[in-house]
């Protein structure tokens, strides 16, 4: 059995940020000097999620009822190895060499792979 966490019931959330500087507060509690930033997600049928770490708004006024996930924020340098040691070589070789703009210029299969990864990295198939 798990401890109980923020998220599982939702709570009472006053969020006023100017883009330079925020408040946040949660259960009548100011949070902000321990805060690096937040994001405030709604789907239509629930309460907002309120998701707390680095993400700058601008001129964002919340007050209301919302679940609160404490997370933390990925490196993306950790993101992008990642999809990397996913890659197959022999599968990236094959989408650069079939692209249709290469053009014999220095350095064109390096920049085909990249634009590939890119593709990639982006979901369209094949690269």
């Amino acid at each position: 059995m798990s401890a109980p966490s923020m998220a599982d019931e939702p709570r009472r959330v006053q969020i006023t940020a100017d883009g330079m500087s925020g408040r946040i507060v949660i259960d009548g509690t100011d949070l902000s000097k321990h805060l690096r930033g937040f994001a405030l997600e709604h789907s239509v049928g629930g309460p907002p999620t309120l998701v707390l770490y680095a993400n700058a708004h601008h001129g964002l006024q919340f007050e209301g009822v919302a679940h609160v996930i404490v997370g933390e924020q990925q490196d993306p340098g950790q993101t992008v190895a990642a999809f990397l040691a996913n890659i197959d070589p022999a599968a990236l070789s094959r989408a650069a060499l079939n692209r249709n703009d290469l053009d014999g210029t220095p350095h064109e299969l390096t920049r085909a792979m990249l634009m590939t990864l890119t593709n990639m990295a982006l979901g369209k198939a094949g690269g």
